[in-house]
């Protein structure tokens, strides 16, 4: 496929990252990179391997997901909100271009479509050749795969989905404003009346005073609203948060109902 402009062809295999110990874990970031993929974002994509963590993806020096963890934060932020919702049909996901949070959307068996919209197509790429435990929802074909922005996409679907989740980096640069109160109204608008979101919520540890200001305005679109956390060694501080909020009675803090798929690896 046809390259960004100045961005260099992905490689062939990944850079390795040294064993690691209880000691001295990963951090939050690897060592020095060379640029592997540039996309639209100028997001540097970078796949690299750990012998602890086995594959991981990177973007702009900063983990994302392992293959050893990534099913701690797939099944919170995607189980959260289907559990919550009576009969989730319809579901959009914003960003997740691992493909972590289709995959363990498609697990539920009341779900009949997907809409997911990434705007960084390499992130998609890296992610089959790299993670293809993670990306093997893209054959589904209740995936409809819109590679573009996500805000134009939600502005032109209102009251069409069921459950929206925002798999989302960290709040800087482009992604800041998905974390902002206009994001929250866009998804509002595009939910049901009972309608269910769940979106990526930082760490209480180091994001506080964030997280207090978006429990706030979330309060104010939302007749119920809830933070839930678990815990993923490989991001700061051992742990990460998500928002969730519900248009229709029922609050998503409740105990979820039993796993609806035995793959299911998270036991808290």
């Amino acid at each position: 496929p046809p390259r960004p402009p100045g961005g260099p062809a992905c490689p062939a295999s990944p850079r390795v990252i040294p064993s690691t110990s209880p000691w001295d874990p990963l951090a939050g970031r690897v060592g020095a990179h060379r640029p592997h993929c540039r996309g639209p974002r100028s997001l540097t994509v970078t796949p690299a391997f750990s012998k602890s963590y086995g594959n991981v993806l990177v973007l702009d020096g900063v983990i994302q997901c392992t293959e050893r963890d990534e099913f701690s934060y797939q099944e919170m932020i995607a189980n959260l909100p289907l559990c919550s919702h009576p009969n989730p049909r319809k579901v959009l996901i914003i960003g997740g271009g691992d493909g972590g949070v289709l995959r363990e959307v498609l697990k539920h068996s009341s779900v009949e479509s997907v809409v997911q919209c990434e705007i960084d197509e390499d992130v998609i790429r890296v992610s089959k050749k790299f993670l293809p435990g993670m990306a093997v929802g893209y054959s589904s074909s209740k995936l409809t795969l819109h590679v573009g922005d996500g805000f134009e996409f939600m502005k032109q679907n209102q009251d069409a989905f069921d459950v929206i989740i925002t798999d989302s980096s960290d709040p800087m640069g482009p992604a800041e404003s998905l974390f902002k109160e206009s994001y929250y109204q866009l998804m509002k608008t595009a939910l049901k009346d009972d309608g269910v979101l769940c979106c990526q919520g930082e760490c209480q540890w180091l994001h506080l005073d964030l997280i207090k200001e978006m429990r706030q305005f979330c309060k104010s679109l939302f007749p119920v609203v809830a933070y839930a956390y678990c815990s993923i060694p490989t991001y700061p501080s051992g742990q990460i948060g998500f928002f969730l909020g519900q248009g229709g009675p029922g609050p998503p803090e409740g105990p979820p109902e039993p796993p609806r798929d035995p793959a299911l690896n998270d036991v808290s």
